[in-house]
């Protein structure tokens, strides 16, 4: 019986031993070290401005639960107790709820002037060619870089012969008047960044210009309606020079005025708790403002930029 034989194995070619090379590993190059050196160096600036901005807030929010004698004897320890009768007595002593509430019909009414003012108008900027646009587009920028300091004489003599001194929709009219050109800067810019062929579909299908807009266009900008308003808010909110020039009424006095006057007694009556209580009264709706609606402001400031 005849066996078959299984082929030899090929022998591996022979040639020189392979050795083993270790690769350094490489080093940081130098702008990468300069990179996380700056890294360091931008975020402990944030966290020291952080501090500085965090710290006043909080030292306030803490005295305002002290009684004086524990403000001036060890101003920087916590409340041995919590005094919410400060917050009371500059509630109703003060007159702050007055004020409050003269401050909310103020404001409130002048956001929502402004906002609807100042959206139609940077619509048909924004949307519509005619002449005169670019004019009047840049008669509002210029009206930012005004100071209102030198409007303030003039603006006593309109509102004084229009007969809405010392009035709530005086100051409600001024405020918009204030306010209308930052809005209108803003939101020309944001509607240019919205996309036409929704607007164009809308008047191929029937729709009105007003219909196009209030229906279609003011619900897509709400991000920068949202981001706009929430600066006016705080500069309306904050607003001292214009009501103390045009409202000399104590009983129409807004929440910066109260304060000022509540500052003013200190000399005479010493009430220095109430007056903490009032200072953080004042600047919860602007914290709180601003913590519900700051992821909005954030896509609005940021909308304009990618279109």
């Amino acid at each position: 019986m005849k066996t078959t034989e299984s082929p030899a194995p090929i022998p591996a070619e022979s040639g020189p031993p392979v050795t083993k090379v270790d690769v350094p590993a490489r080093k940081p190059s130098a702008a990468k070290k300069d990179g996380n050196v700056l890294n360091v160096f931008s975020h402990g600036m944030l966290i020291l401005w952080a501090v500085m901005v965090v710290m006043p807030l909080l030292w306030a929010v803490m005295t305002s639960f002290k009684d004086d004698s524990s403000i001036f004897g060890s101003p920087w320890s916590l409340p041995d107790k919590l005094h919410f009768d400060n917050w009371s007595r500059a509630w109703t002593d003060a007159h702050m709820s007055d004020y409050f509430l003269n401050t909310v019909l103020v404001v409130g009414g002048s956001l929502v002037g402004t906002l609807v003012l100042g959206s139609m108008a940077a619509y048909v900027l924004a949307r519509f060619d005619f002449p005169g646009n670019r004019f009047i587009y840049y008669l509002f920028v210029g009206g930012m870089s005004f100071p209102i300091m030198l409007a303030l004489v003039p603006l006593f003599y309109v509102v004084n012969n229009m007969g809405l001194l010392n009035t709530i929709h005086g100051l409600i009219l001024v405020y918009i008047a204030y306010s209308l050109p930052f809005t209108v800067f803003f939101l020309t810019a944001f509607f240019r960044s919205l996309p036409t062929s929704v607007a164009e579909a809308a008047f191929v299908d029937g729709a009105s210009h007003s219909r196009t807009f209030f229906q279609i266009m003011l619900p897509m900008a709400k991000p920068g309606l949202i981001s706009v308003g929430i600066f006016n808010f705080l500069g309306q909110w904050n607003q001292y020079m214009l009501p103390t020039v045009l409202n000399t009424d104590p009983d129409k006095r807004v929440l910066t005025q109260g304060l000022v006057q509540l500052a003013v007694s200190q000399g005479y009556k010493g009430d220095w708790s109430g007056l903490f209580a009032g200072l953080v009264m004042a600047m919860l709706p602007v914290l709180a403002a601003y913590i519900i609606f700051q992821r909005q402001v954030v896509q609005g400031l940021t909308a304009g930029a990618l279109k």
